[in-house]
Parts: structure tokens; sequence; C-alpha cells
């Protein structure tokens, strides 16, 4: 056994899917295959049952998974001390960001990394919440802020602020006025991204406890090209102040209060549950904390 081979069981016995285990770790399914089959000759046990849907764990593969996951962080601590041993610690750790934090939020978060963990390695990379609490649970992510993240036994969240939300409109639209109640936000169409995006499910979960739906002109998943939209008179949006002044590049709107109740975006910083967290990313998450604290959670000024 190598651990290559115990990480390769670990991917697939995870993701339950040769197919999906092979996409994650960038590797041919028959090789990846030939390799778990190697680890369950060398053990005399079979390890995963294939299925149709996929694969599932036997006894023996329960095991070698609960053993493998903390083999696999013992062997990433040993390069971190030998590391630290150098002076610094090394590693990798890929962090997930929705495209409205992207730009606020990488910079410094990426000048404080380097500051610290100048021998680690950092990869930043943007996602919806849905698309990043999956990357999570594969492995493809180490740590991810998310809005609105639905409970799940394979994520933690630790929650780091509420945003408030607006209603996103064009600079001279005069139908909007500076705030309006919940109940009227159907009378407003929306440009939203599709289902199952955080915001939409949000609004349309609020609305839900009025007895309303919203009122959907476009579906599109894409927040730039949301306010793009916006901007030509297409409908209206439901964003952050942060997402507004970080993605309309030149283009101004409106931003008007929804109130009773106030619309928030839960933003939480997301880990894996199943794996332990290592010593750098135990530094990035420090790390991450201190710049949302520094760069969002003070009062933004007023469109």
């Amino acid at each position: 056994m190598d651990l290559k081979q115990l990480e390769y069981f670990v991917r697939v016995a995870e993701l339950g899917s040769f197919t999906r285990a092979s996409i994650v770790l960038d590797i041919a399914q028959p090789a990846l295959s030939r390799q778990v089959r190697l680890l369950e000759l060398e053990f005399e046990q079979t390890l995963l049952l294939r299925n149709g849907r996929g694969v599932s764990t036997t006894d023996a593969g329960k095991l070698l998974l609960e053993y493998g996951r903390g083999i696999l962080y013992q062997a990433e601590r040993l390069r971190e001390e030998l590391g630290r041993a150098r002076g610094a610690l090394v590693g990798h750790v890929a962090l997930g960001m929705p495209p409205g934090l992207l730009k606020i939020l990488s910079v410094p978060i990426l000048r404080e990394f380097k500051a610290r963990l100048p021998a680690a390695k950092l990869s930043i990379r943007e996602g919806l919440t849905t698309s990043m609490q999956e990357a999570l649970i594969s492995g493809r992510l180490d740590l991810a802020l998310l809005y609105n993240a639905s409970p799940s036994p394979d994520v933690d969240l630790d929650p780091l602020l509420d945003e408030e939300m607006f209603l996103v409109s064009r600079q001279d639209d005069n139908k909007v006025p500076a705030q309006i109640p919940m109940r009227d936000l159907p009378n407003y169409p929306l440009i939203v991204p599709s289902r199952p995006n955080a915001i939409r499910m949000l609004i349309e979960g609020e609305l839900a406890n009025l007895g309303q739906r919203p009122s959907i002109a476009l579906e599109v998943d894409g927040v730039s090209t949301i306010l793009d939209l916006v901007a030509e008179g297409f409908g209206y949006a439901v964003l952050s102040r942060n997402a507004v002044a970080n993605l309309a590049g030149k283009q101004v709107f409106q931003l008007c209060a929804i109130v009773e109740p106030v619309l928030y975006g839960k933003l939480s910083l997301a880990l894996n549950s199943h794996r332990q967290v290592t010593a750098t990313q135990r530094a990035l998450i420090e790390i991450v904390q201190n710049v949302v604290a520094d760069r969002l959670a003070k009062p933004a000024c007023k469109t």
C-alpha cells in the first residue's frame, strides 16, 4: 500500500463513484479502478461494492476509509512539520468564494497569506454556494465562503456575518421608492440565478412565509451579467451592497432597502466535517476571518 493508492480509495469511497473521483483526481478511470483493485488484492478483501449507481463501501472498506482519512491527514501534518522545521508552514490550500466577494477579498487574503505562509500555496476559486458545497465534500476545496448554506452532516459552518440584501434597479428608475416591504417584492420582475442558488432560495423562502412568490423575469447564473441586464432595463436584482460595488464596473445603480422583514444573506466559512484541519488550513481560516471582519463587517458607504 502507498499513500497515492490510499488517497484514490478515499476519494472513490467519499464520492461513491469512480467516474466522479477520476474527475476530481484528474486520472483516467481505468487506471483509478486498477489502483483500487491492487489495494483490495493487497488486503485480500473486497473494499467497494460496484453497482449501477456507483459504489458503496463494505465493512472492510468503511474501516479503511476511517483509518485512511487519518493516515492522509497525518502525512499532510508530517509535511507541514518538516516545513516548520525549515522555518515555515508548507502545503496547498484551496479556498472558494462567491463572485460578489472575489474582488473585494481575494487580494487582501492573498497578501496576508503570502506574508504569513511564504512556503505554502493558496488557490482561490470562484463559485456559487451549491457547487462549492459539493467541491468541499469531494475534496476539490478545503475552505469556502458560502451564502445561506443549508445545514449538512458533511460540512461544518462557521457564521461570519449577515449582509443586508437590496433591490437593485437602474439609476434612472423612478418607480422604486427608498424602501419596500417584502410583501411588495413580487411587484418587481427579478433577474435571478437558477435554483438552487442560495440568494434565490432565500428570496423564495421569505416570500413563501408571506404566502407569496417572486416574479421572475429572467434566470441568469452570473452576477455581473445580471447587473448588465438590470442596467439595460430587463428587470431588477436582489444583491448585497458589496456585490454591486465590486461588480458594477462603471455602471451606477439604485439600491432600495427591503424591510418587514429585512433580507439578510448569511455568510459562513465552511469546511469538510470529515477531514481534520491542518495547521496551514487553520492559518488560512484565521486570515479569512480577519479580512472578512475588516472589509465587510464595517458599515459601507451609502450608494
